[in-house]
C-alpha cells in the first residue's frame, strides 16, 4: 500500500510507505501459522494439566467437596495464542488489537471470545503455563557460542517514582548505560543464530553478574560466553571456567593487557547481536511499556513478548564457519 507525494513540478515523485498499515501486514501471522501456534500450545497444555493433576494436591478432592467454579469459555491455549499474536501484530495497545483483530478479523478462529475486561482478568491464568511452555519448547539450543546481556524494563518515568504504587516492593531503582531507571532488568542469553537460550527477570538494582552465579540460568550453556565490560570479575571467571564456560569480555582502560585468540576478538566485535535482540524485543514485540496495572499482567506481557520473539521467522544472526582439524593444540 503506497501513497504518491509530488514535491514540486521539477522534482521526482516519491513513493512513501504507509508505516502503520505495512507494519501490521508484515508482522501478522497467516492463518496456518496461527493454527500451528494454537496446536503447539494446546498439546503442551494437555500434558501440563496431566502432570499437574498427577503431582499436585487438590484441596477440594482431599476434603471431598465439589468445585462450583465453572470453566471459562476461552481456554488457556487460546489465551496464550492471543498473547503471542498481539506481540507480533504491530499494535501497541492490547485493547485495540483484541477488539479490532481478534473479535472481528479472527472471530472464525476464536469463536468463544469474551469481553476485553474478562480477557484481562483471564491473562493471569496463562502466566505459569506460558512460562513453562517457553522454557521447555521455544528456547533454542546452545552451539558453543553464546552472548549474554541485560536490558532495563522501565515501569514508570523517573518523575513518577515516588507516587508509583503498582510495583511497590517488586521494582527497584537501577542504573544502565542510558542512565537511572525504575523497574526491572531482563537478563538474556542467546546463541549466534539469535535464538534465546534462557532469560531471567530481576529488580533493577541487581548486578548484571549475579544471574550468572545461578546454576539454573547457565545449566545449558557451555564453551564460550561473550559479554560486555559490566561482567568483568575474576571470581566469576573462575567459577564459570570450572563449569566448562569461558567468559570473554573486553578489558577496561586501567587493566593490564591479556592474550586473546583471533576468534575471541572477532566474537567480541559481533556482540552487537544481543543488542539487536533487545532492540527487537522492545520495538517490535513491545516488551516494555509503563501502563501496567498489576504484577500478573506485567508478567503476562513480558512472557508473551518473549514467546512472540521465539516465533519470529527471521532473527539477528551471524555467520559462523566451523573448521575441524586434527591439529594438536597446547595450552
Amino acid at each position: 500500500m503506497s501513497i504518491n507525494l509530488v514535491i514540486s513540478e521539477n522534482c521526482c515523485t516519491f513513493i512513501v510507505l504507509n508505516y502503520k498499515v505495512a507494519q501490521t501486514i508484515i508482522a501478522m501471522f497467516t492463518e496456518d501459522k496461527v493454527t500451528e501456534i494454537f496446536f503447539m500450545t494446546d498439546e503442551f497444555h494437555k500434558v501440563f494439566c496431566r502432570m499437574l493433576d498427577k503431582y499436585s494436591l487438590n484441596a477440594l478432592k482431599i476434603a471431598g467437596k465439589r468445585s462450583y467454579h465453572r470453566a471459562g469459555k476461552l481456554s488457556v491455549p487460546e489465551i496464550m495464542t492471543i498473547m503471542i499474536l498481539f506481540h507480533n501484530s504491530g499494535y501497541r495497545c492490547l485493547k485495540h488489537f483484541y477488539l479490532n483483530e481478534v473479535c472481528v478479523n479472527l472471530r472464525h478462529l476464536f469463536p468463544q471470545v469474551v469481553s476485553y475486561n474478562r480477557f484481562v482478568e483471564l491473562e493471569k491464568e496463562a502466566v505459569i503455563p506460558l512460562t513453562i511452555f517457553i522454557k521447555k519448547v521455544l528456547l533454542g539450543k546452545c552451539t558453543g557460542i553464546s552472548f549474554v546481556d541485560s536490558t532495563p524494563l522501565r515501569v514508570c518515568k523517573n518523575q513518577r517514582i515516588h507516587i508509583h504504587k503498582t510495583f511497590k516492593g517488586f521494582a527497584a531503582r537501577g542504573k544502565c548505560s542510558m542512565g537511572w531507571f525504575f523497574g526491572f532488568k531482563l537478563h538474556l542469553i542467546c546463541n549466534e543464530r539469535g535464538e534465546l537460550l534462557n532469560f531471567m527477570v530481576t529488580p533493577g538494582d541487581v548486578d548484571d553478574r549475579k544471574p550468572l552465579e545461578n546454576r539454573r540460568f547457565i545449566e545449558m550453556i557451555f564453551d564460550k560466553l561473550v559479554a560486555d565490560k559490566g561482567y568483568i570479575s575474576k571470581n566469576l571467571f573462575q567459577k564459570l571456567f570450572v563449569d566448562g564456560i569461558q567468559l570473554i569480555t573486553k578489558l577496561k582502560s586501567n587493566m593490564k593487557g591479556a592474550l586473546m585468540t583471533v576468534s575471541d576478538r572477532v566474537l567480541l566485535r559481533k556482540r552487537a547481536i544481543i543488542e539487536s535482540v533487545n532492540d527487537e524485543l522492545k520495538n517490535i514485540a513491545q516488551i516494555e511499556h509503563s501502563r501496567h496495572r498489576s504484577v500478573c499482567n506485567f508478567a503476562a506481557n513480558l512472557l508473551g513478548a518473549v514467546a512472540a520473539y521465539c516465533y519470529f521467522p527471521k532473527k539477528p544472526s551471524i555467520q559462523v564457519v566451523r573448521v575441524f582439524d586434527n591439529q594438536l593444540t597446547l595450552f
